[in-house]
């Protein structure tokens, strides 16, 4: 007999929350409802608005977040602020 094969691998993860918000989470799912399917599906939203956010910036908004992050190079953040100057 051969073993299954499972397409997602999952893993444990502890995380800590009030306690009423799980009693509260507890309560709106259904007997046959799980709370890991939920939290997983909740997580894959967020990640999946972030995302789409950065599908809606403008080119220009783009441009500007990126001359804010730390991990660019100084080379490259002098160039987006030299186009960022000039105006549109």
């Amino acid at each position: 007999m051969t073993a299954r094969r499972v397409k997602k691998r999952y893993t444990q993860i502890h995380v800590s929350i009030p306690v009423r918000l799980l009693e509260d989470l507890d309560q709106s799912l259904s007997f046959n409802q799980s709370r890991s399917k939920l939290i997983a599906g909740l997580v894959d939203k967020y990640l999946d608005a972030d995302i789409a956010s950065i599908q809606t910036m403008t080119t220009r908004q783009v441009m500007a977040a990126l001359s804010c992050r730390e991990d660019v190079n100084p080379l490259m953040r002098d160039l987006l602020l030299q186009i960022l100057s000039q105006s549109s």
